[in-house]
């Protein structure tokens, strides 16, 4: 992660704990939710469990910003930390299965190679990038459906668009993220 994406997400944290900055929650939201979800399931946890822990994180975030120091850690590191710490929590509440101590939730996590990091940051930020290319209407229903986890169905009964549309926008976003990313891959062995 660049210097400047750290920095920036320290302004953000900032903003949400000064001001309960909506925008800038949202901003984080979007980008460390579906980061979350997949480190807590490749920690084993289930889909439905794992979205139910990054909403507990999130709201950490939103209510003890504050306590974030960015001089101590990225906010990355803080955010995935306090996401294992609860993680470890619920396996400790859990009575109906016996704390295993090799775990691999229990045991402190491996730092990822840097060409692994630097790898899937170009990834996302080539996502990114083509997610702008997407019209707003088609933009609106890949974040619910895919950063946020929310089915075809709950997306049509929350804006009121027939599940027909929703289906076939998502479609026509992906087709079109295909073509701009295959697209970008052909760009990037030119070069």
């Amino acid at each position: 992660m660049s210097d400047d994406l750290k920095q920036r997400f320290a302004r953000l944290a900032e903003a949400v704990a000064q001001r309960r900055d909506q925008a800038a929650f949202a901003e984080l939201f979007d980008y460390f939710a579906p980061r979350l979800k997949s480190y807590l399931q490749r920690l084993s946890m289930e889909p439905s469990q794992a979205e139910e822990m990054v909403q507990e994180v999130m709201i950490v975030l939103w209510h003890k910003a504050g306590l974030f120091d960015p001089a101590k850690s990225s906010l990355a590191t803080w955010l995935f930390r306090v996401a294992r710490n609860r993680r470890i929590d619920a396996l400790r509440r859990d009575r109906s299965a016996l704390l295993d101590p090799e775990d691999p939730a229990l045991q402190p996590s491996q730092p990822e190679a840097a060409d692994d990091i630097f790898e899937a940051e170009e990834r996302d930020e080539r996502v990114r990038k083509a997610m702008l290319d997407l019209p707003d209407e088609q933009a609106i229903l890949v974040r619910q459906a895919f950063f946020l986890g929310r089915s075809h169905s709950q997306i049509a009964e929350d804006t009121g668009l027939p599940l027909g549309t929703v289906k076939s926008r998502i479609r026509l976003a992906f087709s079109r993220l295909r073509r701009s990313l295959e697209n970008d891959d052909g760009d990037m062995t030119m070069h």
